[in-house]
């Protein structure tokens, strides 16, 4: 197997995906942010100085999967169908888990745009809650599932 992103001469290109069909795709991603008990009691409580960690981290996430193809120099550049982040509080972190569903109608995946959106909003929650714990960690973000494509469904093993 050989890597899409590169020409026969090595150089890193984007993919022509002209010649694919329009299907409908899907892909969902997850990831989490692990934090002290004093963290997580203040994020809670919706009690952190920023405001509301978890609608902001889902905002977040939502602005960063739509800029995908600005930020990963060989994706490309899509016009989403939906995009939905989920941010929960979770007592046995403790943190907070993060999940984000993109779909497009297109010729590619939007796997990257899940992932990108966990990524970002996983990083707003780690900005928002830094004065109170600097040693928070960021883990987990994978892909959980795609839909569509030439090569299919796909689901994690967990």
């Amino acid at each position: 197997m050989s890597l899409s992103h590169v020409d026969d001469k090595g150089r890193a290109r984007m993919v022509d995906v002209g010649g694919k069909p329009v299907t409908q795709r899907t892909a969902v991603a997850e990831g989490q942010v692990r934090m002290s008990a004093e963290a997580f009691a203040l994020v809670r409580e919706n009690a952190i100085a920023k405001g509301d960690v978890l609608r902001v981290a889902e905002v977040a996430g939502t602005m960063g999967g739509k800029q995908t193809g600005t930020l990963i120099p060989l994706c490309h550049p899509l016009a989403l169908d939906a995009l939905t982040v989920e941010c929960e509080a979770d007592a046995e972190l403790p943190g907070v888990r993060v999940r984000a569903s993109a779909a497009v109608t297109s010729r590619t995946g939007v796997e990257m745009e899940a992932l990108t959106a966990v990524a970002v909003a996983c990083l707003t929650v780690y900005d928002m809650v830094k004065a109170v714990d600097r040693g928070m960690t960021i883990d987990g973000i994978r892909l959980v599932a795609k839909t569509g494509g030439t090569k299919g469904d796909w689901v994690a093993a967990r």
